[in-house]
């Protein structure tokens, strides 16, 4: 006698569940809101990479090292507008980018060619690994550009001369407990269908 697996809860009402369930932490916590675009990015994943406990030890290193990347580049671009003599960078998004088009282009393009140059020195970002680190990354400058962080960001009292690389740290801070919550999700997503083994037996082919 074979055995398969049934959920218990259909896919259909756990999904709904899991949504409902995210929504206080986007909507309730005020200025600690985090980015549930982000956690729903993170959420799939997690069902790409076969929905099993064990893909959090390859998403969440991944994950990881994408935010550090994304962050670490967007610190040269911090670096690189105060030496060509524009300061710290204090706006947010795309609207200040014009008067650092020359620092933006070459931190994104030495940046990204020497992140993506290391990936073969960083086990977990090959084969499964690359969908989180990648989406890591982009994750990161989303929340980075959009400015998705800045309700908690402004609750701290930073110098002038620090703010552009504090604006940094809190968008991968951000876009990292996004993608946290996202790995949590898809955990909770799975539990919530209460799987379970049930008998088949097997009926002899109708002639």
């Amino acid at each position: 006698m074979e055995t398969e697996t049934k959920n218990t809860i259909p896919l259909w009402l756990a999904v709904a569940i899991t949504v409902v369930v995210s929504l206080p932490f986007g909507i309730w916590l005020d200025k600690l809101n985090l980015p549930l675009w982000a956690a729903f990015i993170v959420w799939a994943e997690y069902f790409t990479l076969g929905a099993k406990p064990s893909a959090l030890k390859i998403m969440v290193p991944a994950y990881t090292l994408g935010v550090v990347g994304g962050a670490l580049i967007c610190e040269l671009y911090q670096v690189l507008a105060k030496i060509f003599g524009d300061g710290n960078v204090v706006n947010f998004g795309l609207q200040n980018l014009t008067n650092n088009n020359l620092a933006l282009y070459i931190s994104f393009f030495v940046g990204f060619c020497i992140l993506i140059y290391a990936m073969k020195w960083m086990a977990v970002t090959g084969g499964a690994g690359t969908l989180p680190f990648f989406n890591g990354v982009s994750v990161f400058l989303g929340v980075y550009f959009t400015g998705t962080f800045l309700g908690w960001f402004h609750d701290f009292n930073i110098g002038t001369d620090t703010i552009g690389y504090a604006i940094v740290v809190f968008a991968a801070i951000s876009a990292w407990l996004g993608g946290m919550l996202g790995a949590a999700l898809g955990w909770f997503n799975v539990v919530i269908l209460f799987p379970r083994e049930v008998k088949r037996s097997e009926q002899p082919p109708r002639l």
